[in-house]
């Protein structure tokens, strides 16, 4: 058997981490379950809220929406995003997701490959207020 874990993960046993906004869980990724080449989680963004502009050097990020609609700003340009909607945020591109809606908005999320080192996958371009 591998460094992998097999196990099933529910998004309520995971500690939010709202350091960027929003809330924001991985559900499968290196620390959780072993996973060597990439992660998965859920966001979870109240109305008005939003995950602070950033970007990832050696990733792209997969997002899926599957609850409310989202706005997502890549390098300054809005996309709209409604449930069952879902899009590529590629390498290197700067991106931002709000809640411009009325009630919670849920996206699935999922990037790969992993970066070489953990402090490397995520670069911040904003602040959150």
């Amino acid at each position: 058997m591998t460094a992998q874990t097999i196990r099933v993960v529910s998004v309520a046993e995971i500690t939010p981490n709202t350091r960027r906004g929003g809330d924001i869980r991985v559900l499968l990724g290196p620390a959780t379950v072993g996973a060597t080449t990439g992660f998965l989680g859920v966001a979870i963004i109240q109305p008005g809220e939003r995950i602070a502009e950033h970007y990832h050097p050696y990733s792209e990020e997969f997002l899926y929406v599957t609850d409310g609609e989202l706005t997502v700003d890549l390098d300054g340009v809005p996309h709209h995003l409604a449930a069952g909607q879902g899009l590529l945020v590629p390498k290197e591109v700067r991106h931002r997701l709000r809640n411009t809606g009325d009630v919670e908005a849920r996206a699935v999320f999922h990037l790969c490959p992993l970066a070489p080192r953990p402090e490397l996958g995520h670069v911040d371009t904003e602040q959150t207020t």
